[in-house]
């Protein structure tokens, strides 16, 4: 199987939407592309979606909650979510609320028919030989609990028991990245 046949884009960076839609149009894909969860909502109402190219950050919206509401529209639509924030837990979640694939970003044109042509009955990778680091973890768990939270920065705060201002720093941060032994 290839790229399916009609596409919808739903990401809030309108440059990383033009380029994604003008390569999908080349290979002859019908694309309409969204910038928020409302807009992509209602354009399934007429636009027949088979797959949906999904950001996990969406402005002010959260890709991630996102996911059921799109399924619920179009229940055979493969969602792929795309995001520049990659973490396993994040991946993980993605599935669990239906999600086809999680690709990170940067990706290409390669990568992303790639992600829609995995079969999500696939048995999971193995897990790495050496475990995440406890400071990778502790990053990954941030990102969960804001998943959990809507995208609500002060929420996730409450519920991490940090200050507001604190998470906002550390979140902004790059994920932690492991060293080579």
């Amino acid at each position: 199987m290839s790229l399916p046949g009609k596409m919808l884009l739903i990401d809030d960076d309108l440059a990383f939407c033009q380029v994604l839609a003008r390569l999908l149009q080349r290979r002859g894909i019908s694309v309409q592309a969204r910038h928020d969860a409302a807009s992509a909502l209602a354009a399934l109402e007429d636009f027949a979606a088979e797959g949906i190219v999904l950001d996990l950050k969406l402005g002010a919206d959260n890709g991630l909650l996102l996911i059921r509401d799109l399924l619920a529209r179009r229940p055979q639509a493969r969602i792929v979510l795309a995001t520049g924030y990659a973490s396993i837990a994040t991946a993980v979640d993605a599935m669990r609320r239906g999600a086809w694939n999680y690709l990170p970003k940067p990706f290409d044109i390669d990568a992303l028919t790639q992600a829609f042509e995995s079969a999500p009955e696939t048995p999971p990778p193995e897990p790495p030989s050496d475990p995440p680091s406890l400071r990778r973890q502790g990053w990954e768990h941030m990102q969960r609990v804001l998943a959990e939270c809507g995208g609500n920065v002060s929420a996730a705060a409450r519920v991490l028991g940090v200050d507001r201002r604190t998470l906002q720093r550390r979140l902004a941060k790059r994920p932690v990245r492991e060293r080579p032994g």
